[in-house]
């Protein structure tokens, strides 16, 4: 039927741009090659909850809130401050510090925007 069986075949490889790895991934902030699960997570941390100071800070500035987005925007602007520094003397690698410190700077005017709203007291 076929002139030609599997064992006369030659098979080609073909390599598709983007499909091999020369190397393992490698989280961005482990730029060492070395593992820091804690820095790497209280990095995030301090990033996030420090964004989230910087917004509530924000909408505190700019609208007539209660005094519950006050104690929010102070609240967490000052948990961005204390777990970044701590973080900060900790921390492993550049990149860690960068996100670290931007997540405090966002931290620190949430927070001074909740002080000067009322801060603890609303």
């Amino acid at each position: 039927m076929y002139p030609h069986t599997y064992s006369d075949r030659q098979e080609e490889e073909v390599i598709v741009a983007g499909t091999v790895r020369t190397r393992s991934h490698q989280n961005i902030l482990n730029s060492d090659g070395q593992r820091h699960p804690t820095e790497n997570i209280l990095t995030i941390f301090t990033l996030v909850v420090g964004l989230v100071a910087f917004v509530l800070g924000m909408i505190v500035r700019n609208a007539h809130t209660g005094a519950a987005v006050h104690i929010t925007a102070t609240a967490t602007g000052l948990v961005a401050m204390v777990v970044g520094l701590y973080v900060q003397m900790i921390s492993a690698t550049r990149e860690q510090r960068i996100l670290i410190v931007t997540g405090m700077i966002a931290g620190f005017v949430g927070l001074a925007i909740g002080l000067s709203r009322g801060g603890f007291i609303g």
